[in-house]
């Protein structure tokens, strides 16, 4: 299971909490780093158990959850950027006057209309969620769809995309095999984004890579393996330094 699929897959709980139990091993869901289960980590003269050295993980390398999740794309979250900011100041334990302070608008009745407005969008959130589960249990004709990559930059249409177009556009561009050479990238957006994930699929979280490790594992066969390397980077894929000198897959 990849790492967009296991985060969209996750229960609320297990959002809240920032990982999930796969076997012997704990994973999060932020990033995809896994600690064994039996294993005592040493960190800072202290000595942790695999869960508990988990929520260590999660706050040192992602701040909370509520900050990874308030920092993904607004048509993730579905939250305007004023009501992203609005949910942060609130976590961070400001009330309303100092809200309102803090953003220069309105009064304190005006955050309290604000707050009002989020429980609603809350209450409907639920009563969507209930809806679509109970659609799954009548609705024989809904297709597979491939997961939308929580680190996507820009959310659109070449992000709707059904399991079944996804393995026919791999077969068309990869007739050997997914580990063989891609045969053109001179693609439409969507096919694009196919070939892309099927790429990044490659790389390990947490691992930094050279600028010619990624050339390597793009394939140099590829004529277009530099552009390749550059979409991966604005799809948001991959990361790097100002320099160029290090790459890493993001999460």
């Amino acid at each position: 299971m990849d790492l967009s699929e296991r985060f969209w897959n996750a229960s609320i709980d297990e959002l809240k909490e920032g990982y999930v139990e796969e076997g012997p091993v704990w994973v999060c869901l932020l990033c995809g780093k896994t600690l064994e289960k039996g294993i005592i980590y040493p960190d800072h003269d202290v000595l942790y158990e695999a869960k508990r050295y988990m929520t260590v993980h999660i706050q040192r390398e992602h701040g909370s959850v509520f900050q990874y999740l308030s920092g993904l794309d607004k048509k993730l979250t579905g939250l305007t950027e004023h009501q992203n900011r609005l949910l942060q100041l609130f976590y961070e334990g400001m009330n309303d006057k100092e809200v309102q302070q803090a953003l220069g608008i309105g009064s304190a009745s005006t955050i309290r209309n604000h707050r009002f407005a989020l429980k609603e969008k809350e209450r409907q959130s639920k009563i969507l969620l209930t809806l679509m589960e109970l659609l799954k249990e009548k609705d024989r004709h809904a297709p597979s769809m491939v997961e939308i990559p929580k680190q996507a930059k820009m959310v659109d249409e070449r992000y709707n995309v059904t399991e079944e177009e996804r393995q026919s556009i791999l077969a068309k561009v990869f007739p050997e095999g997914t580990e063989a050479p891609l045969k053109t990238f001179k693609l439409k957006e969507k096919q694009k984004y196919v070939v892309l994930r099927e790429i990044a699929a490659r790389f390990k979280p947490g691992v930094m890579y050279s600028e010619n490790e990624i050339n390597d594992m793009i394939g140099r066969d590829n004529p277009d393996y530099v552009t390749i390397r550059r979409y991966l980077i604005e799809y948001g894929f991959l990361d790097r330094r100002d320099d160029g000198s290090q790459y890493w897959l993001t999460t």
